[in-house]
């Protein structure tokens, strides 16, 4: 009985830290700021795809869309107080936590069906307290398809068992199918899957069964696209996802920024489950880096499908370096030694997720909303567009400054947003830099991450949270 309420410590870890400032930190990130609009189109018109747009399945914003509609969004009566304005994103933000607390849950299972009790237990807590946790708080498809992924290698590791039901093997294929439907990459994992399954019952039957739900249930997208007579556009944008690329470096060198410890001993865990010969580790982890070496634009946020693995080999290796190295063979060694890893991941990540990052963007926000005669056309990220549309039905908002580009101002008035990523974003075409130069600053939100020497460990996290600041307001007419 004691050994099952050990499950109780990481979860309880793993909530202190999701839900202790959902919303503050980090700051709202533009991407997240995409799926919330997408969620509210799909209220307004019941539509999940929108528009044109196919750079992602629709299956995140049906489940997002269907978390705002149960807390009832957009709300009836609003505020231009900033906090009124933050809290628009606290609903989703704290549903991102859930879920985080969710794949805790399934790390620990997993880790103790394929491992032991001790694995599952350290893996878990390690998934709960380590820096790189915080990112799955953002509103990201990534952490939306985890815990389908995390099921999905569950319900096929129950299926492999002797014992295991032959509805279990569909059951893993649909909810492949879902993170698959969430986002392309995730069927990367389709030989973990299918290894887990046959490994021990090398049935055909089995198989087959699994694999119709992996691949029918994400052909809805492009099937949709027929429907719609939109095939070409989805075959367009698919082509143009794969053609964006950077190097695999960037994307380590995020990971060191955020949690070097975690990607040492998740490394060096791999590592060792290479030299043992361990499939389970190494079919999770080698496909999908392979994939991010290959193809595509990457982020930091794209390192959360790998996360459990880091943690579960991390797992194994510390659990078993008192059989390779002689003085941790003191079990009071050995212990103090997982204690430092786990304070310390702890203690980094409070330090930096007890901040109020976002709080200056929605005073930003606050600012331009009381000063708005409706006569300008506002280009902002998606962060702000869907709140200035669809929560206080402002008009000319382009769904994110970008369709200036394409589509022409319909006033001779303009207010930009020249937040961190309209100025990365500058030099995309004319018609930017045109918004930016025709106009003039009338005022300037400063944001607080300049207040924290990002050169120190933990405050290196703050490298990735650079979207609350500096925020300059400008108002003009076209040239």
């Amino acid at each position: 009985m004691k050994k099952k309420l050990l499950i109780l410590i990481p979860l309880i870890l793993s909530g202190f830290i999701h839900l202790l400032n959902p919303v503050g930190f980090p700051d709202i990130f533009f991407d997240e700021g995409i799926y919330m609009r997408r969620a509210m189109y799909l209220i307004q018109t019941g539509d999940p795809q929108e528009s044109y747009l196919y750079d992602h399945p629709y299956f995140g914003q049906i489940i997002l869309g269907g978390v705002l509609q149960l807390s009832s969004y957009p709300p009836d009566e609003v505020s231009t107080d900033p906090k009124f304005l933050q809290n628009l994103y606290l609903i989703p933000r704290i549903f991102m936590g859930l879920l985080a607390i969710f794949d805790t849950f399934l790390i620990y299972l997993i880790a103790k069906e394929k491992f032991e009790n001790n694995v599952a237990l350290l893996s878990s807590t390690l998934f709960a307290v380590m820096p790189f946790t915080w990112i799955f708080n953002r509103i990201l498809l990534d952490s939306i398809l985890l815990p389908f992924l995390l099921s999905s290698i569950l319900v096929a590791v129950y299926f492999s068992k002797p014992e295991g039901k032959f509805w279990l093997a569909p059951l893993s294929g649909m909810l492949l199918g879902l993170a698959i439907f969430t986002k392309i990459p995730a069927f990367v994992f389709i030989p973990l899957i299918i290894w887990v399954i046959f490994q021990k019952r090398r049935n055909y039957r089995d198989l087959l069964v699994w694999i119709i739900p992996v691949l029918l249930i994400p052909l809805l997208w492009p099937a949709h696209s027929v429907a719609l007579d939109q095939f070409d556009l989805w075959i367009k944008d698919l082509i143009w996802q794969t053609q964006r690329s950077n190097s695999i470096f960037d994307l380590i060198k995020h990971f060191l920024l955020i949690d070097p410890v975690l990607f040492a001993i998740g490394i060096t865990g791999i590592i060792y489950c290479a030299i043992t010969k361990n499939k389970f580790v190494l079919l999770w982890f080698v496909p999908f880096m392979l994939f991010l070496s290959a193809i595509g634009f990457k982020q930091y946020f794209h390192w959360i499908p790998l996360i459990p693995i880091f943690c579960i080999s991390a797992s194994i290796w510390l659990l078993n370096i008192p059989k390779h190295i002689k003085f941790l063979q003191s079990k009071m060694v050995h212990l103090i030694i997982i204690s430092i890893v786990l304070v310390f991941g702890f203690s980094s990540t409070l330090l930096v997720i007890s901040n109020d990052l976002s709080s200056n963007q929605f005073q930003m926000l606050s600012y331009v909303l009381e000063n708005n005669d409706n006569s300008s056309t506002i280009l902002a990220s998606p962060v702000y567009s869907w709140i200035l549309s669809d929560v206080f039905l402002i008009e000319n908002v382009p769904k994110d400054y970008s369709q200036i580009l394409f589509e022409p101002s319909t006033t001779k008035k303009i207010t930009v947003i020249a937040d961190p990523h309209f100025m990365l974003d500058l030099n995309r075409g004319f018609e930017l830099q045109n918004a930016y130069n025709s106009t003039h600053s009338i005022q300037y939100f400063e944001g607080i991450v300049n207040n924290f020497d990002t050169r120190i460990y933990p405050y290196s996290n703050m490298m990735m949270t650079l979207e609350e600041g500096p925020i300059d307001i400008r108002e003009g007419g076209w040239q």
